[in-house]
């Protein structure tokens, strides 16, 4: 083996053993913020099948990330806060809406002047729109919790 082989070798199980690491802390901290009231939250988005299908392809082609969406409901199931047939119907919601996602953005590009109207709907767009509605309850809520 030569030099570049074990390089690969160990940074890919580096990047794996972070990978654990965070679904470890991030379970932890969910377990503790989280308690009975996000877990009642979670049934009533996901207390059948087609609801959780459409919270995940909601989510995921918000935030334009099965993998996202994915490792947070395997963090939901491994904390406890979610069970595993509710996690499943959302996974398939979050394949279905990475679909949808692509299939807009490849649209909008056929009309052959670039991004056109997906600009509006991009990351940076969103980020900042979440940001602004950050600030604006962050300014003038009162109560400690909502902020």
């Amino acid at each position: 083996m030569n030099v570049d082989s074990v390089t690969i070798i160990l940074s890919l199980l580096g990047g794996v053993a972070l990978f654990l690491f965070g679904m470890q802390q991030m379970s932890s901290g969910l377990n503790k913020v989280a308690g009975s009231k996000m877990e009642t939250i979670l049934y009533k988005l996901t207390g059948n099948r087609i609801k959780g299908f459409l919270l995940g392809a909601g989510t995921t082609t918000v935030i334009h990330s099965s993998s996202a969406t994915s490792v947070m409901v395997v963090s939901f199931v491994n904390s406890g806060v979610m069970k595993v047939r509710q996690g499943i119907s959302i996974v398939m919601g979050a394949i279905f809406g990475n679909a949808v996602a692509n299939w807009i953005l490849v649209l909008s590009a056929i009309d052959g002047e670039g991004a056109g109207w997906v600009s509006l709907i991009s990351t940076s767009t969103l980020t900042a729109i979440i940001a602004v509605i950050g600030i604006i309850l962050r300014m003038f809520c009162r109560s400690q919790t909502k902020k």
